[in-house]
């Protein structure tokens, strides 16, 4: 009955604690029926696994038998695949047009017209996709009843939290990873300069994460996959439009940090190849927020 044995089955950890088990502010809880340890002293579940690490591969499991992270995998790369053709097309066009005008060789931006565009452009993708993603990391778990074994087991509601947050994270990554290939392939052609291209690589990984963490939360909320998306979607639209907002003030302190709250700005200055304290910061910051508030909602389930 060791939990080593089956590192996978985490709802079901709450079935094995007997009627009279130890206070949840205890380092150990014990099987005292059978004379075993859930969980280790030194942080490991059995043997074998971290606590984050079960979670985390119990939830990349989950998702890879379920076809939404194909379909959405499938869906991004399409999408970025078209942008990118379309923004190739658009600045073949601007050469063709230079070169009829200067009557020989035309040389072009492609930071500016192909990446620049191509980064601006995928961020209300990932607007989108994300909450999709996201949406059945807590609401499954009360829709299935297993939140509250989630609750009860020995798992610390943090490692929980964690790891299905990081499971999540490097789907996205590996979505990433694909899209890559455009200016790898774009450098057989062409020269251009790479750091405006890994600053925007940055800034999705970043503004990915931020979006991850807004999804885990408002997945904490419900049981309802399809509601838990709506929420997290229109808490990053809301968020969005906070810029326009900010605007109306001006060049005002109001203005600046209304300005500030907002995600686009901070982008922006990755996507053009500027790396900010501050938007680091703000990316960093943010994300521990909503991942703190996840731990609270939940926190806050267990002692209805």
């Amino acid at each position: 009955m060791g939990l080593a044995r089956t590192p996978h089955h985490i709802h079901d950890i709450g079935r094995r604690l007997p009627p009279t088990h130890t206070p949840r502010g205890s380092p150990r809880r014990a099987d005292r029926g059978h004379g075993r340890c859930l969980r280790r002293t030194d942080g490991r579940v059995g043997g074998s696994m971290t606590p984050v690490q079960a979670v985390i591969a119990k939830e990349l499991r989950g998702y890879f038998v379920s076809p939404i992270v194909y379909v959405v995998g499938a869906v991004f790369l399409l999408i970025f695949g078209l942008l990118s053709y379309l923004y190739v097309g658009f600045a073949g066009a601007q050469a063709i047009q230079l070169m009829q005008m200067q009557g020989g060789v035309a040389q072009i931006n492609l930071n500016d017209l192909v990446f620049r565009n191509l980064f601006a452009s995928i961020r209300i993708v990932l607007l989108i996709i994300l909450p999709i993603l996201t949406m059945r990391l807590f609401a499954e778990e009360r829709k299935l009843r297993t939140f509250e074994f989630l609750l009860t087991s020995p798992i610390r509601i943090t490692d929980i939290i964690v790891g299905k947050f990081v499971s999540v994270l490097l789907i996205y990554l590996g979505l990433l990873g694909f899209t890559t290939l455009v200016p790898t392939v774009l450098m057989l052609f062409s020269d251009f300069d790479w750091n405006p291209i890994w600053t925007g690589y940055l800034g999705m990984v970043l503004l990915g994460a931020l979006f991850l963490s807004v999804g885990v939360f408002a997945s904490a909320l419900t049981e309802n996959q399809i509601v838990a998306a709506f929420v997290s979607f229109g808490m990053l639209l809301t968020i969005w439009l906070i810029a326009g907002l900010g605007s109306l003030f001006g060049d005002t302190t109001a203005g600046h940090i209304i300005s500030y709250i907002s995600y686009m700005e901070h982008y922006d200055h990755l996507v053009r190849g500027l790396i900010d304290t501050s938007d680091l910061v703000y990316f960093g910051s943010g994300l521990v927020l909503m991942l703190f508030l996840t731990h609270r909602v939940v926190e806050s389930t267990r002692w209805k």
